[in-house]
């Protein structure tokens, strides 16, 4: 690393504490979002502030690890790592020294249902930010050596998986209650499928998922609407208008099996699952404050206070919710000592049952809808949190104003609401109950 390296980085590293110092927080008071289009009709939400000259970037593209081919799983999740690998004339290498000289980050990330993209930079070298983005998007090289090196990090991750509980827990619960559908699938994929993955796959992943069609982009910073739109253009619009995706049907998550995993280790982790919301259920906020006062609370919850509190069986139990495209989940989750699982289960599931045929309190309510509003504000103390909340709003539909309205939303939301959301996700409906620890005699 050179002397100048070493200055840049230290000069965006100063900026980016100064970002925080100088009051990024105040965004959260009033976020203005402009609707920008480019003259070739890429679009994208941007938050102008000048405050720092600091940009954040992100961009998501419908199609995740939901599109791994049926024996390639892993593969949407290596072309996450692979992107800045080299693209253009820039061998992995120097495209590296290249954003490392310009102090500039390029990150890439899959879930499920959409493929995610950030850049961050400060103001001054935004051109050659956005020249290294544009090669990354529109002219990767999946060279053997690189893609190798990916592999082999991420072989070296999944094979950890194998012996860590947490992680062997989730997939139990998603292979429970997904079945045969791509969801079910490890987004990392395993030791054997990563290793058979070519970087010929990677081209074709690459071709069917980075496109156009579906693309939402959230900007934030010191950039104007005039220089946004030619930004849009260099690096988005030569993108091909459509990809090839493979449609996901919708599902019904299953529940109501038990799976126990032998691990030799020292405590059991408890996974409960039942179907959930998705973003666009009209319960989802009612849905959001029940889960609130059941286990994502993380003093106050019914699950920490009888778990934990009074019992003593764990450092901590949640629950939480998890709202994907096709399918939603409710999920409680625990660690405790091997000997005490049993005793753990039964009283979370009481806390289920106690939510559908009680339901919360009044006092209980007004302090859960005073947490969840009050605590907003908390998503928008960086640029690249605001970034990263303008992609979500388009990918969930819920408009270019929903900052404006979602206090209000959740101020709504009657003891009535949540008591009828719970008894619809909880009564009469027994989890799928994961456990994975030592096996315990009789």
């Amino acid at each position: 690393m050179t002397m100048t390296t070493v200055f840049r980085h230290s000069l965006s590293t100063l900026v980016l504490a100064l970002a925080v110092m100088l009051g990024l927080t105040r965004l959260a008071a009033a976020v203005e979002i402009q609707k920008v289009t480019s003259s070739r009709g890429i679009e994208a939400w941007l938050v102008e502030d000048h405050t720092v000259p600091i940009i954040a970037l992100n961009f998501s593209f419908e199609g995740g690890s939901a599109q791994d081919p049926e024996g390639k799983e892993g593969l949407t999740r290596l072309l996450s790592a692979t992107l800045d690998e080299g693209a253009g004339d820039l061998e992995s290498e120097a495209f590296q020294a290249r954003m490392e000289e310009l102090a500039v980050s390029i990150s890439f990330s899959t879930g499920k249902d959409r493929f995610y993209g950030s850049l961050r930079t400060l103001t001054p070298t935004l051109p050659e930010a956005a020249q290294l983005l544009a090669l990354a998007l529109n002219e990767p090289r999946f060279d053997d050596v690189a893609v190798e090196r990916m592999k082999t990090q991420l072989s070296a991750q999944a094979r950890r998986n194998e012996s860590d509980p947490d992680a062997i827990a989730g997939r139990a619960l998603a292979e429970a209650m997904f079945a045969d559908h791509p969801y079910a699938r490890p987004t990392l994929g395993t030791a054997e499928t990563i290793a058979a993955l070519s970087p010929e796959d990677l081209a074709a992943q690459h071709d069917r998922i980075v496109a156009r069609n579906g693309l939402t982009i959230g900007v934030v910073g010191a950039i104007d609407a005039q220089t946004l739109k030619s930004l849009l253009d260099d690096v988005f619009a030569p993108l091909p208008e459509t990809g090839t995706l493979v449609e996901i049907a919708d599902l019904e998550p299953e529940h109501g099996k038990d799976v126990f995993k032998n691990l030799p280790v020292p405590q059991t982790t408890i996974l409960l699952g039942l179907p959930g919301v998705t973003r666009d259920d009209p319960d989802y906020q009612a849905a959001y404050v029940m889960n609130h006062i059941l286990g994502a609370g993380t003093f106050t919850s019914w699950m920490y206070q009888e778990v934990r509190e009074k019992r003593g069986l764990s450092y901590g139990a949640s629950t939480s919710l998890s709202p994907y495209r096709h399918a939603g989940l409710l999920i409680g989750s625990a660690a405790t000592k091997a000997e005490r699982a049993g005793e753990t289960v039964t009283v979370m599931l009481d806390q289920f049952r106690r939510m559908a045929a009680e339901g919360p309190s009044e006092e209980e309510l007004i302090s859960a809808k005073q947490f969840i509003t009050g605590s907003y504000p908390l998503r928008f103390d960086s640029s690249g949190k605001i970034a990263r909340q303008l992609v979500a709003l388009q990918n969930a539909g819920l408009g270019i104003d929903y900052f404006d309205r979602r206090n209000s939303e959740i101020e709504a939301v009657t003891l009535e609401d949540v008591k009828r959301v719970a008894k619809r996700l909880l009564a009469d409906k027994k989890p799928t109950i994961v456990m994975v620890g030592p096996k315990q005699e009789g």
